[in-house]
């Protein structure tokens, strides 16, 4: 139960500290990089599924 409450206050603060850092101009290009990074790779994630999932469509329907 201590470690749960010690995981509670860690998110807290990191969330208290990410909105701080936010309110800077260099805060706000941070997350905006990380943002971008971020979107690219689930970009990525998809485009690999979306590949892989018509390489076995076409197996499937070769069969």
């Amino acid at each position: 139960m201590k470690n749960l409450l010690w995981l509670i206050i860690g998110i807290a603060a990191g969330f208290a500290v990410a909105h701080q850092v936010n309110k800077t101009q260099e805060g706000k290009q941070f997350f905006s990089t990380i943002d971008a990074r971020a979107r690219e790779f689930g970009e990525a994630v998809s485009e690999g599924y979306r590949r892989r999932e018509a390489e076995l469509r076409d197996a499937i329907d070769a069969d």
